[in-house]
């Protein structure tokens, strides 16, 4: 994704704005929740890199200086649009305890809900999460994927730290297919198309050298056969959630 860094938000301004109303409005008649709207539509459009306080007031067709009073600037924009996106997640915070499956199957839940969020909105990968301003629906939204590790034997730390391991493996998989995607739309290439050009020259440069490479060889024409591609996201968040729920398994029945 892109590489250009956003300015800092301040901490306490964010706070402030996420905590605070968002459909009141100003003497403009503007309010918060349009001018985050409006940003997240555009985001969608084009990518968080052309989310501008300029853009979104022309798209909301007042001045900029209209959005200041309301926003401070695009850090605190990119705060508040995160948190938006996670507003709907769930209906309420036991429906992923109310899966089939016990709190495995709550976790499979959370894990697509999070991938479907990641999927409509591929910016959130261009966001840093790591230090984001904890607004009312990410609390909410943590608060939810807890409640089905409550109560099997895990220390509230191994809680945390099995739900981390969920929502990074799904993070990381969803970014792969956003970069997949961005990739053949760049190229004007499918992965298929790509590599049916790309496998002859390969191919001169390989002939002969089975012996050296015999595992890559035989691992890569097995998993390119089977996705069509070089990667497949969905395989992936598959596989690997599978292999995560049944460490976690073995972690609850040694704590239980």
């Amino acid at each position: 994704m892109t590489g250009k860094k956003i300015a800092p938000p301040d901490p306490a301004r964010s706070l402030a704005l996420l905590w605070g109303s968002h459909t009141k409005p100003g003497r403009s008649g503007l309010t918060v929740r349009a001018i985050i709207d409006a940003a997240i539509e555009l985001a969608d459009a084009r990518g968080l890199e052309a989310v501008s306080m300029r853009l979104v007031a022309e798209q909301l067709k007042v001045g900029t200086m209209s959005l200041y009073t309301h926003v401070p600037g695009k850090g605190e924009l990119t705060d508040l649009m995160f948190d938006t996106v996670y507003a709907d997640l769930y209906s309420d915070p036991d429906e992923p305890g109310r899966q089939p499956g016990g709190w495995r199957g709550a976790l499979e839940f959370i894990a697509h809900r999070n991938w479907d969020v990641l999927t409509r909105h591929p910016w959130l990968h261009d966001v840093p999460a790591g230090r984001m301003a904890l607004g009312p629906n990410i609390t909410l939204k943590y608060e939810t994927e807890l409640r089905p590790l409550d109560g099997l034997g895990l220390t509230d730390v191994e809680m945390d730290s099995t739900l981390s391991l969920v929502l990074t493996h799904v993070l990381g998989t969803a970014r792969a297919g956003a970069e997949q995607i961005r990739t053949q739309q760049e190229s004007g290439l499918s992965d298929q198309e790509w590599w049916l050009t790309t496998a002859p020259v390969l191919e001169r440069y390989m002939a002969g050298l089975a012996d050296r490479f015999p595992l890559a060889g035989r691992v890569g024409t097995s998993a390119g056969e089977q996705y069509q591609a070089t990667v497949d996201p969905a395989h992936a968040l598959t596989f690997g959630l599978t292999t995560i729920l049944n460490g976690t398994a073995l972690l609850i029945a040694e704590r239980q």
